[in-house]
């Protein structure tokens, strides 16, 4: 009996369960239509703003699943600037932060459909531009050279969880790149949600690379879901989503790979995901739209720079707000002031009617006024 997937009789064809996924599937599609829908009514400035918040947890997300901790205000400025908005205030991306954000956006753009190896080639190099996994040179822009196995434990007592294809990843490649073309909506009545899963599936299966599979696997759900279903692929974020539950998806990935083809299992798991990613993106755009509403409401108000900076601040805390409230002591943290000029600042906020004041001297707090956000 073969002891992984790859190496059974079928490989690379799947035995998938269609019966079993389908209640979940036809929730994903109609959540994917609504989207549209919500994504449509927008206007194309508002649905920009949406692409960069999805954008900024997709590529935070997919690289904390292997480990990377990105800034997130380095990931909007990358994203941001690609968009064609202000990056003001926002710190420089490194170079590792601007190859993955080329990564996802090269890859739902669906104007380029179509998959090769330079392709795949091209994001794995992006994903490590100084050649380097951490502290370790690694080949990048190429296909592993070697053996490939998913190790946990210390040294002499390891448990092998899983072991790629050796020696044949050109041939590997050639067949999953073959299927993808084939497989295209416009071209194949497969099911393009399950596309996705397939995609990503398959390509972790075969681990083409040294390093960055798993980023990569995700970013071609993501193209797979682009083609789906269009710019309203970008107001949702698959990888924040699967980061939530990912010792569920080594899990699901692993039971999956020592199987004998079937991966129902492992799509039955994704499909859950994709459903809480649809369903949290309604939480994205309503966020847009409270901060744009917000700004419109104030817009005729003087504020000076630092009351800026905290309103800022207020607003991407959310309406919890900071711990214990905003407090004089924490404004003086955030900005640079004589204790005197803060409190005005503070005193000129609350007169204005931008923050809501509750307690008196010690005891004062500040929290912003919300109803900003929901007045149309």
């Amino acid at each position: 009996m073969a002891k992984y997937i790859w190496q059974s009789a079928s490989w690379p064809t799947f035995k998938i369960g269609y019966e079993n996924l389908l209640p979940k599937l036809s929730c994903c599609h109609a959540l994917q239509g609504q989207l549209i829908q919500q994504v449509t009514s927008l206007g194309i400035d508002l649905e920009i703003k949406a692409q960069l918040e999805s954008l900024t947890q997709e590529a935070v997300k997919t690289a904390e699943i292997e480990g990377e901790h990105y800034n997130p205000d380095a990931v909007r400025s990358s994203i941001a600037r690609r968009l064609g908005l202000p990056t003001a205030g926002l710190p420089s991306p490194p170079r590792s932060v601007d190859g993955l954000v080329d990564v996802l956006l090269d890859a739902t753009d669906t104007n380029r459909p179509d998959l090769s190896s330079e392709r795949l080639q091209a994001w794995q190099a992006a994903l490590f531009p100084t050649g380097r996994s951490g502290l370790y040179e690694i080949v990048v822009g190429q296909w592993r050279t070697e053996t490939m196995q998913i190790v946990s434990g210390r040294a002499g007592k390891e448990k092998i969880h899983y072991e790629a294809p050796a020696d044949r990843i050109d041939h590997e490649m050639q067949l999953f790149i073959e299927w993808w073309q084939k497989s295209h909506p416009d071209q194949n009545n497969t099911d393009p949600v399950i596309r996705a899963g397939v995609a990503h599936y398959w390509f972790v299966a075969i681990h083409p690379f040294a390093d960055g599979n798993g980023r990569i696997a995700r970013a071609l759900s993501d193209m797979a879901l682009a083609q789906s279903d269009g710019a309203a692929k970008r107001c949702y974020s698959l990888s924040s989503t699967i980061m939530e539950n990912r010792d569920g998806y080594y899990s699901v990935l692993e039971s999956t790979s020592t199987g004998q083809g079937d991966i129902t299992e492992w799509l039955d798991w994704f499909l859950d995901c994709l459903e809480l990613s649809l369903k949290q993106s309604k939480a994205t755009i309503e966020k847009v739209l409270s901060l744009t509403h917000f700004w419109h409401n104030i817009s005729d108000i003087s504020l000076n720079d630092r009351q800026i900076k905290v309103v800022k601040k207020l607003l991407e805390v959310g309406e919890g707000g900071f711990e214990g409230g905003l407090t004089a002591k924490k404004y003086h943290g955030m900005v640079k002031g004589s204790r005197a000029t803060l409190t005005r600042d503070l005193a000129d906020l609350v007169d204005k009617g931008i923050l809501l004041l509750t307690g008196e001297r010690k005891a004062a707090r500040y929290n912003l006024n919300w109803e900003l956000a929901r007045k149309r």
